[in-house]
């Protein structure tokens, strides 16, 4: 970002970008969460809760990728390391050591709604401050609502087939 770029801005840029690089670790470890449990994934309606896992993943990983240009834009260095992500993520990363599709959902329904929280938290902080940061946190924040609502939905539909048997 150029130099007047990061001037405008109402806010410390080291402490934004040390909050981006931490939603940043965050995306790539969630990227993986629904990247591996669309493999292990097993259980009634596997094939509609797979479709979601990996629609999300890619989703998480386009998020990555505007998270990482933001960064540089503002001149910092997205975090260079895979074992970084494990000490400065927001959200975690949970295994899924259990592959059973309820135990799978509930771990990303639990990881998407701490992202929410993360974005929810990093907009109040840009608002009125940084327009360019404040758009590309709203489109993240807006899918990850969806992501919520979209394993929910796959959820109620397991638990109502269940009770049907």
């Amino acid at each position: 970002m150029g130099t007047k770029g990061v001037e405008i801005l109402g806010l410390d840029v080291n402490e934004l970008i040390d909050l981006l690089n931490k939603a940043l670790a965050d995306e790539w470890l969630a990227y993986y969460q629904y990247w591996i449990g669309a493999k292990v994934i097993k259980g009634p309606m596997r094939e509609a809760a797979t479709a979601e896992l990996i629609e999300h993943a890619n989703d998480e990983l386009r998020h990555a990728d505007m998270v990482s240009n933001r960064i540089l834009q503002l001149g910092g260095t997205p975090v260079l390391s895979p074992q970084e992500w494990y000490d400065i993520t927001n959200c975690g990363y949970e295994a899924p050591e259990d592959s059973f599709v309820k135990k799978i959902l509930e771990q990303n329904i639990k990881g998407e709604q701490c992202a929410i929280q993360v974005y929810s938290n990093i907009l109040e902080k840009v608002k009125d401050k940084d327009p360019v940061t404040y758009e590309i946190v709203l489109q993240i924040l807006t899918d990850e609502i969806e992501h919520e609502d979209d394993l929910q939905a796959v959820m109620e539909d397991i638990e109502l087939m269940q009770r049907r048997d």
